[in-house]
């Protein structure tokens, strides 16, 4: 008999295949959020037949739903993790607002807001409101905190992998010392995952959005800040400390403007939303806003044209040194400045094609996000989703996974 701990299903059994079967099959429509049967047997490698059996065992044990639509004027039955397997929590910590969604694994947004929040000054603040915001779209959505597998967390700054502390001080004054992870569990007793909102916003868009079915993209947020979320392989690409994708801090001019980070002339000083409003206060008025002047250069302005034409030519400048560097296919333009669309992208895929080596400009599309503001918070979404295997394997002959 085997001792205790022991595996009762040894690896290379038909019962450990017919287990590792049935977490391909959950982990492609996790990530998918409803596939046909015939389209699970392609991203899995398995036989129909395999791949119908294993449906049907789920499908009795709970863990799936069928659902009938339609799809280029055809019936088609759709496989889907079913509402009770359980829910998860995306978070998402801008510089100037709270941004809290409530979803089920099969990418359905229950209940959604968005508060204004001065998130730099204080990350106590900050976490008791999310906690708050999170208890509240709960009883929304009908649910209480048993039915969460995992939440998503995302904040405006690196996060040092090794600590787990923001990385940067600079960039969130008030968040010196905290771990986000840890204070965000320790206040709702739940698996918490973290990550900076540019590798979130990437996420969002690689599931959900723009870049769907692409296996190596930049998303380029520029907002308030500006940052780059890579996705090489499929995966988020954090390097060594976990602060790959700041481009914001390339430095253009050596003896430009100070930048929050304390270097000079950072891209980041010549494009994002302040520096965009600053150029236009004198011309436009102090209160024009951001999307105000979007609104005006697609009218025709031609001082707000003038400003994201500028604005975009930088902005191509860090994304050619990325094409240079990582040869992406794919490159989508995030934040509050994404709505400028061709704008912004029209002068930024000239700098691109100026600076770039020749065969990486070419092979690079550009895109706007479709998330829009959404982007992050469905990436903090995506990344609890990712984090839920133990509790989405229950199938017949399946079990549980663990770890």
């Amino acid at each position: 008999m085997p001792g205790r701990g022991a595996d009762v299903h040894p690896p290379g059994s038909q019962s450990s295949l017919h287990r590792a079967n049935v977490t391909r099959v959950l982990r492609a429509v996790r990530d998918a959020g409803a596939l046909s049967q015939a389209e699970i047997s392609r991203r899995t490698g398995l036989s129909a037949a395999t791949v119908s059996n294993i449906v049907h065992e789920l499908a009795d044990g709970g863990a799936v739903e069928v659902r009938t639509g339609s799809a280029g004027g055809r019936r088609v039955r759709r496989v889907a993790l079913s509402r009770s397997t359980g829910l998860v929590v995306g978070v998402d910590f801008g510089h100037s607002h709270l941004r809290v969604a409530v979803g089920d694994l099969s990418h359905r947004v229950l209940a959604s807001d968005a508060v204004p929040a001065d998130v730099d000054t204080s990350a106590e603040q900050a976490l008791d409101r999310a906690q708050e915001l999170i208890d509240t779209l709960l009883r929304r959505a009908g649910a209480g905190r048993d039915r969460v597998l995992a939440v998503g967390l995302g904040v405006p700054g690196p996060i040092d992998v090794d600590t787990g502390e923001i990385g940067s001080s600079a960039l969130l004054p008030g968040w010196i010392g905290v771990r986000p992870k840890e204070a965000l569990q320790r206040r709702v007793d739940l698996p918490v995952h973290a990550d900076n909102d540019a590798n979130l916003g990437a996420l969002g868009e690689l599931v959900f959005g723009a870049g769907r079915d692409q296996g190596d993209l930049v998303y380029l947020k520029v907002s308030t800040g500006i940052g780059a979320g890579l996705v090489l392989g499929g995966r988020i690409y954090h390097g060594a400390g976990g602060t790959a994708g700041e481009i914001g801090h390339i430095t253009l001019d050596e003896s430009g403007p100070v930048c929050r980070c304390g270097n000079r002339g950072c891209l980041e000083t010549q494009a994002n939303a302040k520096y965009l409003l600053s150029l236009l206060r004198d011309s436009h008025g102090e209160d024009v806003t951001v999307a105000r002047a979007i609104r005006l250069a697609h009218e025709g302005d031609p001082g707000c044209r003038r400003v994201l034409a500028d604005m975009g030519r930088h902005l191509g400048v860090g994304v050619a040194a990325l094409c240079n560097l990582l040869n992406p296919r794919c490159a989508i333009i995030g934040g509050d400045l994404a709505a400028a669309g061709e704008l912004l992208i029209a002068p930024l895929q000239e700098s691109v094609a100026r600076y770039a080596i020749p065969s990486a400009a070419r092979q690079l599309r550009v895109l706007p996000g479709t998330l829009g503001a959404r982007a992050e918070v469905l990436g903090a979404l995506a990344l609890a989703m990712a984090e839920t295997d133990q509790a989405v394997g229950v199938a017949a002959g399946g079990g549980p996974r663990s770890g």
